[in-house]
């Protein structure tokens, strides 16, 4: 699904519909727009973080979207062909607070070993600040706290059992427990249920 196509196949097309929460209308003119956009059919680095910056003209959205561009790219190819970018629109767009919530912890997880460290956090804290910028931080997160600071606060009330790591469960659970910390971690309405917990 990565070579340049004007129509996606049939079988594309089912399997899209299958994997996400998207119709087929709304996968077909994705299509049409990833195409338009990117005539190769792959998405780059440099490219995406290009689209950032359309959308985030007055801040720094480059780390940010480095760190997205790693989860968009599943299979760690440098490139994101229009399935990976269908899959993770569909849930961080229409996914439950559980599955927005995992694909936000691979995120942080920058080396992929299924836990987050202190300086996992703090570069994505920094990166979500430069992000917003500093008058949406200081209207959304009125208590002051520096990108290092927040971090610190969050990992050590995230870290249960002080082991220097985050799990998932252990993510999970502080999500639940502060919802001032979910602002910070994902963007969205929908509130956990605790009998989805990923068991792990």
């Amino acid at each position: 699904m990565g070579q340049s196509k004007s129509k996606l196949s049939p079988s594309d097309l089912h399997d899209l519909v299958s994997c996400t929460e998207f119709t087929e209308s709304e996968i077909e003119a994705w299509y049409k727009s990833f195409m338009r956009d990117c005539p190769s059919g792959t998405l780059t680095l440099e490219e995406f973080t290009g689209l950032h910056y359309e959308l985030f003209p007055n801040v720094q959205p480059s780390a940010y979207a480095k760190r997205v561009f790693k989860t968009f790219d599943t299979n760690q190819n440098g490139m994101i062909d229009f399935r990976e970018f269908m899959c993770a629109l569909s849930v961080t767009s229409r996914g439950s607070f559980n599955e927005k919530l995992r694909w936000t912890f691979n995120m942080y997880d920058t080396d992929n070993d299924g836990s987050v460290c202190l300086n996992e956090m703090e570069d994505m804290i920094k990166a979500i600040y430069k992000l917003l910028g500093d008058d949406v931080v200081s209207m959304v997160l009125t208590d002051g706290l520096t990108p290092v600071q927040r971090a610190r606060l969050m990992f050590a009330r995230m870290d249960k059992d002080n082991d220097a790591q985050v799990n998932f469960n252990e993510f999970f659970t502080a999500a639940i427990e502060d919802p001032k910390l979910v602002m910070l971690l994902q963007p969205g309405k929908n509130k956990p249920q605790k009998d989805e917990q990923d068991k792990e």
